[in-house]
């Protein structure tokens, strides 16, 4: 496909552009992803904007608000700062039934499905959508958004907020995303295309296949068969890749990642829970040459582990009941009976102490539990989140780490031994021994300092120093590179034109 021409100028005035997506996980995050760094990397001032967003990976804005982490990751892509704006309302399942709701960064309270998709409620919410769209529209050009799910489920489509209703709104370029390593694609898109009325059907200005292996060149007849039974043009076919990393969205991902022991390498269980969040907090750690990262519920798996993790949850009561039944819990206590390094992040902190209590019913039906017993602290949730970004040293270290908390839990030790120190003077965690410690700071291990004291017990081996905010942009680069070389981009400048 061929390149932007040299004469498109940075300063012309873009259509909105839209990608949504003929199923849930057909790679429109990522799509999304790499345009942000497209227009950014031409000149323009892009931003992200996904209406709604179902998801247990969060990020907390500079103002201290909480959006969905992939739209946080697209706006690092597109080189400006998170905002709500760009994510107005987040879903944070908590029950198979249920979700605690985030409107514009704050939480305001937790919904049965039945009850948000109310009519009423439904329209309050496409309100607040609209207007943070046009916010973000007045300072930015142009807003790269993104569907969820499939933009044809006929029962969900009078009370939409986030598909082709939000494209009908912002006028966007809509581009439909499918993924052909599911297989079943011509009848994907041209089912999808179908049930589109005429006036969302005028908005589709082309496809977008994602995931091709092999020979792009031997698809050339299903392109055109494709285009014929669609009536709009395949304007790109996306090649799978795995040299390019990228934060995942969802946690589909996490079930290539259900690997096992290797030797050679430091072994790090995170332990798979059942509302895991923010498991992107171990990104830095999978790609550590020194490090066999892998999730897993099986105790005999975790117990060949050198080191186990304890990550977030959105649930922390039922998923330490879990896995106390499940004898995963056992064996992570045998593990620090033999000297075995064991951390808690957030949930995971939580979890490791003698007891969490839920009192007022925040995540859970059940009052109170045990912990783990492993760290002398009690938590209790409160009604009020703490979302903010900050600066600490880890353990007087004498490097600057940052990171950031989302948490409804104040954690509290008899007596203090706090593992980081913040840079406004408060404290944060409990450290045991350098073996056994707990934190809310969620991206602390993207820290060099505190992965090398992480692994430090357990190899010799040094690893290179990683900027990984530098290795995160070199990233978005070739993301970038990417798409260029396999989407025909001077048709979508074209598309944007008013």
């Amino acid at each position: 496909m061929s390149n932007i021409s040299n004469d498109i100028q940075s300063v012309e005035n873009l259509k909105p552009i839209m990608f949504v997506g003929t199923a849930s996980d057909v790679g429109k995050s990522i799509i999304t992803t790499g345009f942000c760094r497209i227009f950014k990397q031409d000149g323009y001032l892009p931003a992200p904007f996904k209406a709604q967003n179902m998801s247990l990976n969060s990020f907390v804005t500079p103002d201290g608000l909480e959006i969905g982490r992939a739209q946080a990751v697209q706006a690092e892509a597109a080189g400006v700062e998170c905002h709500t704006d760009m994510n107005p309302v987040l879903l944070k399942p908590t029950t198979d039934k249920s979700s605690q709701v985030v409107l514009l960064g704050k939480a305001v309270g937790n919904m049965s499905a039945k009850d948000y998709f109310k009519p009423a409620g439904r329209e309050q919410l496409f309100s607040e959508v609209k207007n943070a769209f046009h916010r973000l529209a007045g300072k930015y050009n142009p807003v790269v958004m993104e569907g969820a799910g499939s933009i044809s489920e006929l029962n969900l489509k009078s009370r939409d907020i986030t598909n082709m209703r939000m494209a009908k709104e912002a006028g966007a370029a809509t581009y439909l995303v499918t993924d052909i390593e599911r297989g079943g694609i011509f009848a994907s898109l041209y089912g999808t295309i179908a049930l589109l009325d005429d006036e969302e059907r005028q908005l589709i200005k082309g496809i977008i296949i994602n995931k091709f292996r092999g020979d792009i060149s031997l698809f050339d007849e299903g392109k055109k068969k494709i285009e014929e039974l669609c009536g709009v043009p395949v304007i790109g076919i996306l090649p799978y890749f795995k040299d390019i990393i990228i934060e995942e969205e969802d946690s589909v991902a996490l079930k290539q990642k259900m690997t096992s022991p290797v030797n050679g390498k430091v072994n790090i269980a995170v332990i798979l829970l059942n509302r895991l969040s923010n498991f992107t907090d171990f990104n830095r750690l999978e790609n550590d040459s020194r490090v066999n990262l892998f999730y897993s519920n099986n105790a005999d798996e975790i117990s060949k582990a050198d080191i186990i993790i304890l990550p977030g949850t959105k649930n922390t009561i039922e998923d330490t009941i879990a896995i106390r039944n499940s004898g995963v819990a056992e064996a992570i206590q045998n593990a620090h009976r033999l000297g075995k390094t064991i951390i808690g992040i957030c949930g995971g902190y939580q979890m490791l102490g003698q007891s969490i209590a839920d009192p007022y019913h925040i995540e859970s039906t059940i009052s109170k539990t045990a912990g783990l017993g492993l760290l002398p602290v009690n938590t209790i949730l409160q009604a009020e989140k703490t979302t903010r970004q900050s600066s600490f040293k880890f353990q007087h270290l004498e490097d600057e780490c940052i990171g950031y908390e989302i948490h409804m839990g104040e954690t509290v030790a008899a007596e203090a031994s706090p593992l980081n120190f913040l840079s406004d003077g408060q404290t944060d965690g409990y450290l045991l021994n350098e073996r056994c410690w707990g934190t809310y700071m969620h991206g602390i291990l993207d820290n060099e300092i505190v992965i090398n004291y992480l692994l430090t017990p357990y190899t010799n081996i040094q690893q290179e120093i990683i900027n990984y905010t530098e290795f995160k942009d070199q990233q978005y680069d070739k993301l970038a590179a990417l798409f260029r070389e396999h989407i025909d981009m001077n048709y979508v400048y074209q598309s944007l034109k008013y």
